[in-house]
């Protein structure tokens, strides 16, 4: 497959799925000769784009921060009383909106409680498109994740804060909220195959990889839930992290294996 930055016929040429999140050095072509005239054109330019950008970019944090108002005020209502005890109209009430303007911010009621994972939709394949010089997608990928578990990343399911426990046990205890989980982690494998170059190898790369993050995540959560701390379940979150990317990089079989 052809990875992001990358001319047809690079990579291994195996066409295997780890092939195709190892691969991926991006290219750097010459500066092309930009025109003198073009130049100060640019300049004369720059202080008005500057102004619309910086009233583009006020606008998108207040629009960020009505998000996350309306979001918090909804998952307090559901950690107090239960999330299929809690209406639309009485989240628009608190949040001091109506409930077409909640709606055009949240097209569902699961979105209320799952804003916190549509900002992390594209991590993935943010975390791709920015590595390092010399990095593969997959070494980037676990390095990032194993970052997330150094810190206490509640995405990677290794935070034993009070208020992260509540939020995973709304929202592994509520079917809808998983299934609507469902649908972001969708949408985080496409950004991610899009992120890899696109195509069907690019895309089981992706699902591959988001399953394991995924899953890596449940089970330190599990075991947290289960009553251990995040600093006891630490040691064996990390090397389940590093069998995964053995694993992904690897494939489900040794090689010369029929």
């Amino acid at each position: 497959m052809v990875m992001s930055g990358e001319k047809a016929g690079g990579g291994n040429g195996n066409g295997s799925v780890a092939g195709a999140v190892e691969e991926g050095r991006a290219g750097v072509s010459a500066p092309a000769q930009v025109p003198a005239s073009a130049v100060a054109q640019a300049s004369a330019q720059a202080p008005a784009q500057a102004s619309t950008q910086a009233r583009v970019s006020l606008r998108e944090r207040k629009k960020q921060l009505t998000y996350r108002a309306i979001s918090d005020a909804a998952v307090a209502m559901f950690l107090e009383r239960g999330f299929d005890k809690v209406s639309v109209a009485e989240v628009a009430a608190a949040a001091d909106i109506s409930k077409p303007t909640l709606f055009r911010y949240f097209p569902a009621k699961e979105d209320l409680a799952l804003h916190r994972f549509a900002d992390r939709e594209d991590e993935a394949a943010r975390v791709v498109g920015g590595r390092a010089p010399g990095a593969s997608p997959l070494e980037a990928l676990r390095r990032h994740f194993l970052v997330g578990l150094d810190r206490r990343d509640p995405a990677t399911g290794l935070c034993d804060a009070p208020q992260v426990l509540a939020f995973h046990r709304l929202l592994y205890g509520t079917p809808s909220l998983v299934a609507r989980l469902y649908a972001y982690q969708g949408r985080s494998e496409a950004a991610l195959a899009r992120a890899l170059g696109g195509g069907v190898t690019a895309r089981l790369a992706a699902g591959q990889v988001i399953a394991v993050l995924r899953i890596l995540a449940e089970e330190n959560w599990r075991r947290i839930d289960a009553g251990e701390s995040a600093d006891r379940v630490y040691a064996g979150a990390v090397q389940a992290a590093e069998e995964a990317f053995v694993q992904l990089r690897s494939g489900l079989e040794p090689e010369g294996r029929g």
